[in-house]
């Protein structure tokens, strides 16, 4: 276990993109925190509730 340690590149040197293998770790452990933190999809599902209609004279200033 400890002999493929050392085989891993070192944080500064170039990743995938242009960018440090570090900052590629680093993107890829705040994308996972981002998916574990992504809400059910029942949330996104599409409301039926209407919204009421606003008077033609309040959009028009803009309140």
């Amino acid at each position: 276990m400890l002999a493929l340690a050392g085989c891993a590149k070192a944080d500064n040197e170039p990743g995938p993109g242009g960018v440090t293998m570090g900052e590629a770790r680093a993107l890829d452990d705040a994308a996972q925190m981002l998916d574990a933190r992504r809400p059910p999809p029942e949330l996104y599902a599409p409301s039926r509730t209407r919204l009421p209609q606003q008077d033609a004279s309040q959009t028009a200033n803009g309140n």
